[in-house]
């Protein structure tokens, strides 16, 4: 039985150098990386080793015979994607480990140059990936810096407490908090309690990894009302993000309407309308919890600028949307070109996954 990669994949690729086969796509090496939704694996090259599973720091990988409910889709698309490729020839040699390796780079210093000093602004996943391969691959000595109490990011802060694998990553990032090579200083604003210029004048080099500090504006009449939020301070608010008071957000409409299409925003349709019970299993923030056990909102509207062949989401987003207990996902068709783009929609495409979905 072939394993699959469902919802949950960082698309980091630990999974793809640990496999004997090289069955993984697509690689670091090929093109389509770094763009595609997630990894695959080719059912056809799969000898059901497991070694990726082990090797899953979200823990996203699972033999196909183990899906349940809205995890059995993975197996059709992670097939899908090899669709119209040549099947794998067998690999020479056995076993064929380390078809593809991680991409190495020249870090040639001399023997008596001193350690060099680095300032990471930020402990999210873009600076915590900078430290890891800094102390991985060089003697230098990393200052973690952050403006909030709790490190973590947007692993901590943006995911949505119903995708607890995800936040495994921080499990990963968090073994080298401790490291003997790491100062990490917590609820230091850069700007207010340092410049810039006194941590680069202390260290050879600084990395900012702060992420969008601003949210979007839609620049339209009326954004600026009582009732109309971004979804950077929605999700703020469910994860218990120091900046966004517990009161911040009100419940008391039956309709709300989302502004976009993309992951945040199905994200904030999926906490709007999940079961309480269910969110009560995560850590959802204990304040977001009691207003949505006493919340009004009975439907959530999704705006998308373009037809459903371009939505900004992916499809396992939309999948654990589409399968959300409880919830009916219908979609709006008055305008004829959102059925037919959905109708013509290849297999694969992401508007195919509306496929079965009803229109009104």
């Amino acid at each position: 039985m072939t394993y699959a990669i469902t919802q949950t994949c960082c698309a980091d690729a630990t999974c793809v150098a640990v496999c004997p086969v090289n069955c993984i796509h697509p690689t670091p090496q090929e093109r389509e990386f770094g763009s595609t939704e997630m990894l695959h694996v080719d059912p056809r090259a799969c000898i059901d080793c497991g070694a990726c599973a082990d090797a899953c720091p979200v823990d996203a990988i699972f033999p196909v015979d183990r899906l349940t409910g809205p995890q059995k889709a993975y197996a059709e698309i992670n097939a899908a994607y090899f669709d119209g490729t040549p099947a794998p020839a067998p690999a020479a040699g056995s076993p064929n480990f380390h078809v593809w390796d991680r991409p190495s780079f020249e870090r040639a210093l001399p023997a008596d140059f001193r350690p060099l000093r680095v300032a990471i602004v930020g402990t999210g996943p873009a600076g915590m990936y900078t430290a890891q391969d800094l102390l991985l691959h060089t003697n230098a000595e990393v200052t973690l810096i952050d403006r909030l109490p709790v490190a973590g990011g947007l692993v901590r802060y943006g995911v949505a407490p119903d995708h607890p694998t995800t936040r495994k990553i921080g499990d990963t990032f968090a073994r080298f908090h401790d490291h003997p090579r790491v100062r990490m200083l917590l609820g230091l604003r850069v700007g207010e309690h340092v410049s810039a210029e006194e941590l680069s004048a202390h260290h050879d080099a600084v990395v900012y990894a702060v992420g969008a500090a601003t949210d979007r504006r839609l620049g339209i009449p009326g954004e600026d009302r009582p009732g109309s939020v971004s979804a950077t301070t929605f999700v703020a608010w469910y994860n218990a993000h120091p900046d966004v008071a517990p009161d911040a957000i009100d419940l008391s409409a039956e309709r709300v309407v989302v502004v976009g299409n993309g992951n945040v925003a199905l994200d904030v349709a999926r906490i709007l309308t999940a079961d309480p019970e269910r969110l009560a299993a995560t850590d959802i923030a204990h304040h977001a919890l009691r207003a949505l056990r006493d919340s009004a909102v009975r439907e959530v509207v999704l705006l998308g600028r373009r037809g459903p062949e371009d939505a900004a989401c992916t499809r396992p987003e939309l999948l654990a949307l589409a399968q959300l207990p409880g919830v009916r996902l219908v979609v709006d068709d008055h305008d004829p070109r959102v059925g037919a783009a959905i109708d013509s929609a290849a297999p694969g495409e992401l508007a195919a996954l509306l496929r079965e979905v009803p229109r009104e």
